[in-house]
């Protein structure tokens, strides 16, 4: 998550593009990792969740996005889990296997953790998103 977003100059690519970025090359040792999706096309797109609840002071649980697609695919992504309060602001990295072009719904889903019998409910007051580059 450090060089997210991309820097000003924009994400270094790989393969056939690299050279479009001279100056990465010149360093030596560097690091480079690649996230990928488990299913074709393996494409993977960094964004930046934040979200801030709205409801019950305090509770347990955990809280996850449903990302759909234009034709019909799914994805759900945990963001948090455990002892969860309207005060805190939970920030995830994802790498979505949705392409944000064809992004058509998120879908905000709290599941409780204990049984009870209070009618407490928790939702988010804003869910905030950052997007990556195109990757």
């Amino acid at each position: 998550g450090d060089c997210f977003p991309c820097p000003p100059e924009g994400c270094p690519m790989m393969g056939h593009y690299a050279d479009r970025f001279p100056d990465k090359l010149k360093r030596e040792n560097q690091k480079y990792f690649l996230n990928t999706a488990a299913d074709k096309p393996f494409a993977a797109w960094r964004q930046k969740v934040f979200i801030k609840l709205s409801g019950v002071k305090e509770t347990r649980g955990d809280i996850n996005l449903v990302y759909y697609d234009t034709e019909g695919h799914t994805k759900e992504y945990e963001i948090a889990n455990g002892d969860l309060s309207q005060d805190e602001v939970y920030t995830k990295y994802l790498d979505v296997e949705i392409n944000p072009k064809n992004t058509s719904k998120i879908e905000f889903i709290w599941n409780k953790a204990v049984f009870s019998l209070l009618w407490a409910r928790l939702g988010a007051k804003t869910v905030n998103i950052v997007h990556g580059e195109d990757g």
